[in-house]
């Protein structure tokens, strides 16, 4: 069986976006969304484990470049003996790339799963992503959300934006992620990069404290439960461009994650935070290109216009997608506006756009008036 690395690096030619490593199969590729499996034998229950051992010694060597620790010989030890349990890791490969995987268990066996990420952040137009984005990205304060179903590009886009800041303006940024994934290098920008679990105890923590750190940018890898969306409005309410994540569909379902996720008695006080903090909502997913070459996201963007802010306010979050499709003069795109456009220009094929589409009579009657369909 080949190494780990040798693995990668097969992974990255195939322009794969996942490896993953089960015992019975070979390697295992995501392509463009899809599973496909490597040329070469099925991976045997001692091979799963000595790459499992490989994935956490190479991480744990990343931890001890940071912070110091044990010997090799004992770190060694150390990783063979704790193999069993569940544990998110990430480590950089010099030159090639930086992954975050997952090393468990399945029916007693090892396996792991790992995701690619390229050494360097993409750049909003390596994206292809609307210039609404650098838009959102001059702002100085106000709350800017990434949403989408896993594996849609929701931390790359938010790394294209941090990048994007990086190069364009003298700022002070403070990301707090779990773990980190793309490492930025300071360009205009001064970046700081907290890790929970390692540089802070949790989201939670980090947002109390990073009011005293000077922000001026703050980035939230995940608003994963109330206390963090509490933490993180407040954060925009104050004055700070906030950014982060959330795993919905669409633009308006993300507010209505957060003003359901509260509780009752404080959704009146989360209601009117977004509604005076929100800059813009990216809901976004991942389509298949016309010409084979790989996939595009299909952008829905809406902007903090007056009218989306008083309809949030107000309650009237049912209206906000009529509000998205009538918005292109502040920025705002629906979803099938996106799959239209991206049609018209031949990025994807009418039949990819449909099988994407929230609503696909909305999007036929989108492509007759470009003239797409008859």
């Amino acid at each position: 069986m080949k190494s780990i690395h040798d693995l990668l690096e097969a992974a990255i030619k195939a322009k794969a976006s996942d490896l993953i490593i089960k015992v019975g199969s070979p390697p295992i590729l995501r392509v463009n969304g899809r599973i496909q499996l490597m040329d070469l034998p099925p991976v045997t229950a001692e091979e799963a484990r000595e790459l499992g051992t490989s994935i956490r010694i190479s991480a744990a060597r990343d931890h001890l470049l940071r912070f110091g620790g044990m010997p090799d010989a004992e770190l060694e030890a150390a990783s063979v003996e704790s193999l069993v349990d569940e544990e998110d890791l990430v480590f950089t490969i010099p030159g090639l790339v930086r992954v975050r995987g997952n090393v468990y268990l399945q029916q007693g066996t090892v396996a792991a799963s790992l995701r690619i990420i390229p050494l360097t952040p993409y750049t909003i137009d390596e994206l292809e992503l609307p210039a609404t984005l650098k838009t959102l990205c001059t702002l100085k304060s106000g709350l800017i959300l990434v949403t989408g179903p896993t594996g849609s590009g929701k931390s790359t886009t938010l790394a294209a934006m941090i990048e994007h800041i990086n190069r364009e303006r003298r700022v002070n940024i403070v990301t707090i992620e779990d773990p980190i994934e793309y490492v930025f290098e300071d360009k205009l920008a001064v970046i700081q990069q907290r890790e929970v679990g390692k540089d802070t105890r949790s989201f939670t923590s980090a947002l109390t404290a990073v009011m005293r750190q000077s922000p001026d940018v703050i980035m939230v890898g995940e608003m994963r439960d109330v206390e963090a969306m509490e933490a993180t409005l407040t954060a925009a309410e104050v004055g700070h461009l906030v950014m982060s994540t959330l795993h919905t569909t669409s633009a308006p379902a993300a507010i209505d994650r957060i003003i359901n996720a509260v509780p009752p008695h404080h959704k009146p006080q989360v209601t009117t935070q977004l509604a005076s903090s929100l800059a813009g909502v990216i809901a976004q997913r991942l389509v298949n290109r016309a010409d084979g070459s790989g996939r595009i996201a299909a952008v829905e963007i809406m902007t903090g216009s007056p009218t989306v802010c008083k309809l949030i306010e107000e309650g009237n979050t049912g209206d906000l997608p009529a509000t998205i499709r009538e918005g292109g003069h502040y920025g705002m795109i629906s979803m099938n506006q996106s799959l239209a456009q991206l049609v018209s220009s031949g990025k994807i094929t009418v039949e990819e756009a449909i099988e994407n589409s929230p609503n696909v009579t909305e999007l036929r009657q989108l492509l007759r008036q470009a003239g797409v369909l008859t």
